[in-house]
């Protein structure tokens, strides 16, 4: 992985403790901005990246070269105005782009591999609020995200109420099901199987994880699309070839696109950090958090406003959990609106064009 160094990193100013029981001690987070900061401060806007994103929301990513990951979302004009608002992005701890993560360097100078301790996504948002802490912002705006960086959103809006006017929450969940646990499983243990892995301990080696990572992204990435979408784009056509080879060659266009995704991925993410975040996502359960129920989560959100958005096509995290936390945002009597938009791309299609989505994001955090 050929990471560069970030444009902007916050030193916490105090140790982070976490739902382990353990302290992150010497934490530094990540992260980027877009737009003027109002003398008042009273127009952040705090974007919440999903599992494989990062801090690089609208701007070209370092290590790929390629546009940010919700570049057509935000900037001057756009839905997540940058002429309007000041727009925060950070990498999550845990993760692999310059926050402290699992190839950090630890407290002895060595890089942390498996020491690193367990995070959740609770843990994830006390660092997002210590840095917004840093940088002097009492109350966002709003606060966006989706898939993972929904459960953050949700996260911030459970635990810390008072810090965010508007949360807008798209194609995400409250908790992970079995069968997310299911698909994260298999691609950690593609990781741990793979012999560069080393229990963890590979950075100071030439060998990486690099084929466990792949198999990893490519396991998940199928969860990001749908069945018609696959259909559609690929169907069962050949990739470069008039007839299958009688071999285990790629030989439809959907393998081939798969092991691209697979080995471009292992360009610019760390395999412990998929390992950590895979666990973080699998443990988030907002109700039991909160005694084992919901609508207890956002008891102490009244003064938020809330959008909560879903896809026709999503069976990663399908509409059915959005409507459970409209339902439990309901019975506490928050102001909440819900969405459910139609498009073919399953989970992914947050992070693809979409007019509708766009009017709804604009639309919220500006009314």
């Amino acid at each position: 992985m050929n990471v560069t160094p970030p444009t902007r990193s916050h030193a916490l100013a105090e140790d982070l403790p976490l739902d382990s029981g353990q302290t992150l001690v010497g934490a530094r987070i990540a992260y980027e901005t877009y737009g003027e900061l109002a003398e008042d401060r009273s127009n952040a806007v705090l974007i919440c990246h999903a599992l494989t994103g990062d801090q690089y929301v609208a701007s070209t990513h370092p290590a790929t070269g390629k546009p940010g990951w919700w570049e057509r979302m935000v900037g001057p004009g756009k839905p997540i105005d940058t002429d309007r608002f000041h727009v925060i992005c950070a990498n999550v701890i845990g993760s692999c782009m310059g926050s402290t993560g699992p190839a950090s360097d630890g407290p002895d100078g060595k890089p942390y591999g498996m020491r690193f301790p367990v995070i959740t996504i609770r843990d994830m948002v006390r660092g997002l609020v210590a840095l917004l802490d840093g940088l002097g912002i009492e109350r966002l705006h709003g606060v966006v995200g989706g898939s993972m960086g929904g459960m953050q959103a949700l996260s911030l809006a459970a635990n810390w109420p008072e810090r965010a006017g508007r949360v807008l929450v798209i194609a995400s969940t409250a908790r992970h099901s079995a069968q997310n646990i299911a698909f994260h499983e298999v691609g950690r243990q593609a990781i741990m199987a793979d012999p560069g892995w080393a229990a963890g301990d590979y950075y100071s080696s030439d060998a990486r994880p690099d084929n466990g990572l792949a198999v990893a992204r490519m396991a998940a990435h199928i969860t990001y699309l749908s069945e018609e979408g696959l259909t559609r784009k690929f169907g069962r056509r050949l990739q470069d070839r008039e007839a299958t080879s009688f071999s285990f060659d790629a030989d439809f266009q959907v393998e081939s696109y798969l092991r691209y995704q697979g080995s471009g991925f292992t360009q610019r993410f760390d395999a412990n950090s998929y390992l950590y975040i895979t666990r973080a996502m699998d443990y988030f359960d907002l109700a039991e958090e909160h005694g084992g129920k919901l609508a207890n989560a956002f008891a102490r959100s009244r003064h938020a406003r809330f959008c909560i958005v879903s896809f026709d096509t999503d069976w990663l995290y399908p509409t059915t959990e959005s409507r459970h936390i409209v339902h439990a945002l309901n019975a506490t009597g928050n102001r909440v609106s819900f969405v459910e938009l139609s498009a073919p791309n399953g989970h992914d299609s947050f992070l693809l064009p979409h007019e509708q989505l766009d009017r709804v994001v604009h639309g919220f955090l500006n009314g």
